[in-house]
């Protein structure tokens, strides 16, 4: 098994090494902004690393990582301005340094983008692929819609974020992993024991990413703390405060705009301590992550690659940005 590291410094040369026309520089440069950054790589990492477990070439699934990627910071283009968020990894988001048409058309490039780099490779395994990352991306704007869908609710609950955060979030873990299995040759049981586990971890992940924004420190998290509850956005901590504050006070907070930022975010906070939502986040978190864990150990995975992938799951609920 590679390392990690290994693994990152490999999607991330091939990334730079993507050449893109000269002009319009417009649409382009906010693309190469978006992708240099880095970011965690995380998607093409499992990509690559689920590839190299079940005893596949990582040249062979290096364009299925670079396109999952490229897909998942698409996402992230559009979500930041329908969020109307300012920071994206501790820089201005791609409608703050340009604006929001060239935010929405750079985003749709990398859509197609990320499309051309799936339809690359052996194509005995690329109907599989693209079916699966068309099956994927669908989901991904059903979750992004029950995102923005639950914005008008209060009476949200913690089954439908869940299915919200799956979709939105977890299923383009799984289908990272899955590329990886699918470019290796793997069979079915394979195929779908890792697309479980990539599933579970995403739940983790967002979990973490929620906790983190109420909870994580800004100088590290790469974006002001507190934006989820300025912005009122439903997540685990707030859909469980709702159900479970009797005095009514968060409702009588939320929506009201007269409230200083500073002071809502810490009053909101006092009430996700009194119920002690920040622990049982956390303990969710992990959960998860053993089920992700569980799901591949009927795989027969060397001990060195369970190993691998075990770090990956504590990792994902232990990292502070």
């Amino acid at each position: 098994m590679f390392a990690p590291d290994y693994l990152v410094n490999y999607i991330n040369s091939a990334i730079s090494k993507i050449k893109y026309p000269d002009e319009p520089s417009g649409l382009y440069e906010p693309i190469k902004y978006t992708l240099c950054d880095g970011g965690k790589r995380l998607r093409p990492l499992l990509t690559l690393a689920t590839c190299d477990a079940l005893g596949g070439d990582i040249d062979g699934a290096k364009n299925q990582a670079i396109g999952v990627e490229i897909f998942h910071n698409f996402t992230l283009l559009h979500d930041d301005v329908m969020d109307n968020a300012d920071m994206r990894r501790g820089k201005a988001t791609v409608h703050r340094k340009w604006n929001e048409a060239t935010a929405i058309l750079s985003g749709d490039a990398m859509l197609t983008l990320a499309t051309q780099f799936m339809t690359k490779g052996d194509g005995t395994k690329i109907w599989d692929v693209i079916s699966l990352f068309n099956t994927t991306a669908m989901e991904v704007y059903q979750g992004q819609q029950y995102d923005m869908d639950f914005e008008k609710r209060l009476d949200v609950t913690v089954d439908e974020y869940l299915e919200m955060i799956r979709l939105k979030t977890s299923v383009l873990l799984g289908c990272a992993c899955k590329l990886g299995a699918i470019m290796a040759g793997a069979f079915d049981s394979e195929q779908k024991a890792f697309y479980k586990y990539g599933v579970k971890l995403g739940l983790a992940f967002q979990l973490q990413d929620d906790f983190l924004d109420t909870y994580g420190d800004p100088n590290i998290f790469g974006k002001k703390i507190g934006g989820d509850i300025l912005n009122d956005k439903k997540t685990w901590l707030l859909i469980s405060a709702l159900n479970e504050d009797n005095s009514g006070k968060l409702k009588e907070i939320i929506g009201n705009k007269e409230i200083a930022p500073e002071e809502k975010i810490a009053q909101v906070k006092s009430i996700y301590d009194s119920l002690n939502l920040g622990n049982r986040c956390k303990e969710l978190m992990e959960k998860y992550a053993t089920e992700a864990i569980d799901a591949l150990k009927t795989v027969g995975l060397s001990d060195t690659d369970l190993e691998f992938f075990k770090k990956m799951a504590s990792d994902a609920i232990g990292r502070n940005h």
